[in-house]
């Protein structure tokens, strides 16, 4: 299953015509102790770039952005009751949302494992 990875420090991971959203690892340190996760409504469209969710922390809120265009199709429960599964799990356990593939061609501007790891050797 293909990772790629956004300059905003989401991941994505696609599987055939859809994919599963989360933020990396580095974004969950920049952040802190997560205490709280609003996620989008199962059915929502979302626009690559666009609005996707919204992460608080004790430190500051930050918004998570879509990495792709398409519709949610699931969200991630957990987050609801233990936000802090993004602290401890951010490219696994304490994924947001999956969703459709509006749009294949999307994925080619996104960053492989390699690149995302130089550009945030570079931050």
């Amino acid at each position: 299953m293909p990772r790629y990875f956004t300059d905003e420090h989401e991941w994505i991971d696609v599987e055939g015509d859809s994919a599963t959203v989360g933020i990396t690892d580095y974004a969950q340190e920049q952040l802190g102790d997560i205490v709280f996760v609003e996620l989008p409504e199962v059915g929502a469209t979302l626009d690559m770039g666009g609005d996707a969710a919204v992460v608080e922390s004790v430190k500051a809120a930050s918004d998570v952005y879509s990495p792709i265009t398409g519709e949610v199709t699931e969200i991630n429960d957990l987050l609801e009751e233990e936000p802090a599964l993004v602290n401890s799990s951010p490219e696994e356990d304490g994924w947001f949302y999956r969703m459709t593939i509006g749009d294949p061609g999307e994925l080619e501007g996104l960053m492989d494992e390699a690149a995302y790891k130089e550009f945030v050797d570079n931050l």
